[in-house]
Parts: structure tokens; C-alpha cells; sequence
């Protein structure tokens, strides 16, 4: 995590600004008041710069562990199948080291006791990162996939993700398409690729091209995708080829 060596004490809230930037000061402060002093892995000390990529990675992590807080708490309480579904999302599809988790951990409990509200660190992702849709989607596709990991949307987590949706200016059929991914129905194929059955073969194939050039996972990743994410961007790849592939033998596509 290169951003993470270079950042000491309380000069993290200062990097990030707003509600996101408060979140990280009080998790990584209260990180390094444990950790007392870190060393980088070539030896060197950190500093306190971080560059515009780093940052963007930063603010993807932040917001991340953040948001999903909040939907964890969507209902007035956290249970323990959310904490689970969260662990099980750190560990089985971002495959996080050790210390990434403490530290997403700190990101969490930290959001869970701050008083901004979920849509506050939605839009502040979204001045982030608007210029780039694949992040945006990306982390809708994040907080759907954690919200149904139990196998149910509630009504509550259903109006925050929604109005994720609504700030980063995906619309209702979007939006639609990208949840309908995770109710394995017959469809799920053309949804995973942001279309209905109904499409034509070329509708298939130019979206089909689309995709695989926007989502490749060293394209994203110089967006801003944290490393922590390579895994999950590299399975959204193969979801996306999967889907395809599935089209192409049911419509012998060539």
C-alpha cells in the first residue's frame, strides 16, 4: 500500500479533506499512535506527500469501508451477518493482507460512530472520481455485492445504494441492469453486460468490446483502483468474458 507508508499521524485528514478526510484521520491516527512509527519496506522513513495517484487510491479506500459502514448500520443496527459478509469480502475477494484489513477495519468502525450521512461520502466520491464511470460503477458493484451477500436487499440498504446511484448519475435502467446481476435469473448474462435479452447481436458485441477495453484491470487501476482492488477488477474481467461467452453459445454469435 505505497499510499499508506507515506502518510504520518494526523496529516492523512489534511490529504483528504471533508467528511472522507475525517474518517482517515481518526482511523490512521489512532493506527500510528499504535504502530508508533513506520519504516518503509526499502528501509526509508515516510513522508508526508502523497501523489495524485496515490490519493485517488487513497479516497477509493476511504470511501469504500466507509460507505459500506453505513449501509451495515442502514437499519439501526450492525449485525453479525454483515460483519461477516464485510470480513468475507476482505478476505475471500480483495484478498487483503493482514495489516489492509486492520486498517479497512479502523476505516469502518471509525464511519459507523462519524455523524456524516452515507450520501455525504457518496458524493464526495463522486467529485473524486467523476470524470471516470468505470469507478463509479465499480463501487456500486462493490456495495451491491456486500448489501446481498446475506441474499436480500433490505429496504434500507436498497435507498442508500440507490442514491449512490443517483449521485454518481447512473440511471434507473442502469442501475436496474447492474443489481439484476446478483438474482441469477436466465438474464444475468445480459445484465452483467448492462443490457436486456432483447439486444441485438451487434448491440452484444459492441457493448461486449466496450467492456473489456474500459474494465481491464491495468486501465482501471491507473484511474485510481487501489492495488488492494486488483483482484476484484480481475474477476469483474473474467465476469464480463464469461457473460459473453455464455451469450455466444446461446446465440451461436461468430
Amino acid at each position: 500500500m505505497g499510499w499508506f507508508g507515506k502518510i504520518v499521524g494526523g496529516t492523512i485528514g489534511m490529504a483528504l479533506g471533508g467528511p472522507l478526510g475525517a474518517i482517515a484521520g481518526a482511523a490512521f491516527g489512532h493506527f500510528f499512535d499504535k504502530a508508533n512509527q513506520l519504516v518503509l519496506e526499502d528501509g526509508g522513513r515516510p513522508g508526508p506527500t502523497l501523489s495524485p495517484a496515490e490519493g485517488a487510491q487513497m479516497t477509493f479506500f476511504v470511501a469504500t469501508f466507509s460507505m459500506l459502514a453505513k449501509i451495515a448500520r442502514a437499519d439501526g443496527q450492525v449485525t453479525r451477518d454483515e460483519i461477516a459478509a464485510i470480513e468475507k469480502f476482505m478476505q475471500n475477494e480483495l484478498r487483503l493482507g493482514f495489516q489492509s484489513r486492520q486498517i479497512a477495519i479502523r476505516i469502518f468502525e471509525a464511519a459507523l460512530e462519524a455523524p456524516d450521512a452515507f450520501e455525504d461520502y457518496a458524493r464526495q466520491f463522486y467529485g473524486a472520481f467523476h470524470a471516470n464511470p468505470q469507478l463509479l460503477e465499480f463501487m456500486l458493484d462493490i456495495l451491491m455485492r456486500v448489501a446481498l451477500a446475506d441474499g436480500r436487499f433490505s429496504p434500507e440498504e436498497d435507498k442508500l445504494v440507490q442514491s449512490a446511484a443517483r449521485i454518481f448519475g447512473i440511471g434507473d435502467q442502469h442501475f436496474n441492469n447492474l443489481r439484476a446481476r446478483y438474482h441469477g435469473t436466465d438474464d444475468s448474462a445480459y445484465h452483467i453486460l448492462g443490457l436486456g435479452p432483447d439486444a441485438s447481436n451487434e448491440e452484444i458485441k459492441h457493448r461486449y468490446r466496450t467492456l473489456v477495453k474500459e474494465y481491464h484491470p491495468d486501465r482501471i487501476a491507473a484511474k485510481g483502483l487501489p492495488e488492494e482492488f486488483t483482484r476484484f477488477a480481475q474477476d469483474k474481467f473474467r465476469e464480463i468474458q464469461t457473460a459473453y461467452e455464455s451469450i455466444q453459445k446461446e446465440r451461436d454469435l461468430r
